[in-house]
């Protein structure tokens, strides 16, 4: 299926949207080193961050606050001025960044942007959060981090604004970050119990960064493929987990590691995007039907002609459909 729908689209991008793939290959073949080090000074001098606003901006203002000052773990959040109803309270994403496990942060400009659009669309108060990055802290610094935030969250829920709702509580990601939510989601159900206002409702998993020992036949297809080559994912698995094959639990989720879903009981409500020019895809999928094989409640999204990241770049036409399909998962996973 997948291979008959690859035949049937070829991948037409916007020059605009291939000279910034071309400028991010160049920085990151150049930055990323197959021992799984990394040139951060590199990284650091081609970053493009922005800071926060606490005026609105195009409806939106934003604040980072801190969480552990110690290993510098710290969230931003978007708050959608205006946009919450009288007697009605907005929902809460907590998302979390792509970039390999290695790369970006929460103020990275790409997904400054992007949460202001889910803050919008949706709309929803979004707590982007951003946690330590592989090599210098390798797994479990991550799921740890992204714990921690929701656990701050739910015993200070005074940081969000009076119209937060926490008992709409929604975990999304992008890449690594749909890995990271994965994991989050299976934590948040285990301690579900001991949140005192957080309830986690869904699950957003977009193009999520999972892999194994196995080549599939999408890696195998688009070695060379915009954003996730061959290349980049070695480097970054080895950052990541060093020292271990990709048949790790926190790579291969649905491999011969992997925990037995069907124990845990109040895993949420699940929305898988897939891109049909995205190397990951099988992966993807694999994870999509062992939620279904696992009992769980799910849907997935496909969309034949897109890249890895694609809803990163507005001016692709599946980057609007995606945001439409969020705010339509939220909704329905409300629980009201």
């Amino acid at each position: 299926m997948a291979e008959k729908a690859y035949e049937k689209h070829s991948l037409s991008l916007p020059w605009k949207t291939r000279v910034l793939l071309r400028g991010l290959s160049v920085v990151s073949d150049t930055a990323l080193r197959a021992d799984g080090t990394i040139n951060r000074r590199l990284l650091n001098f081609f970053a493009f961050t922005v800071s926060p606003n606490p005026k609105p901006v195009r409806g939106v203002r934003t604040k980072d606050l801190m969480v552990d000052k110690t290993r510098r773990l710290w969230f931003r959040l978007f708050d959608p001025v205006g946009l919450a109803s009288d007697g009605v309270k907005l929902p809460v994403i907590f998302f979390f960044h792509g970039g390999g496990f290695a790369t970006l942060g929460a103020d990275a400009a790409v997904y400054d942007f992007a949460c202001r659009r889910f803050a919008l669309k949706v709309p929803a108060i979004v707590v982007s959060v951003n946690y330590r990055l592989a090599p210098e802290h390798p797994f479990p610094a991550q799921h740890e981090d992204g714990f921690d935030v929701l656990k701050y969250v739910d015993e200070h829920p005074s940081v969000l604004p009076d119209y937060a709702d926490l008992s709409r509580s929604f975990l999304a990601g992008d890449s690594a970050g749909g890995n990271l939510a994965h994991f989050m989601a299976v934590k948040a159900a285990q301690s579900s119990s001991k949140f005192h206002n957080l309830v986690v409702r869904g699950l957003i998993a977009i193009q999520p960064f999972f892999g194994g020992e196995e080549k599939t036949e999408a890696e195998v297809r688009l070695p060379n493929a915009p954003i996730i080559t061959q290349y980049r994912t070695d480097c970054m698995w080895r950052a990541y987990v060093p020292g271990s094959n990709r048949d790790h639990g926190a790579i291969n989720v649905t491999g011969p590691n992997a925990m037995d879903l069907r124990e845990v009981k109040d895993f949420p409500r699940s929305m898988v995007v897939v891109g049909g020019f995205d190397p990951l895809q099988d992966w993807q999928r694999k994870y999509y039907e062992w939620l279904k094989q696992s009992g769980k409640e799910v849907e997935l999204i496909e969309y034949p002609t897109a890249i890895h990241a694609f809803y990163l770049f507005p001016e692709l036409p599946e980057s609007s459909l995606l945001f439409n399909e969020v705010k339509k998962f939220i909704n329905g996973s409300s629980g009201q």
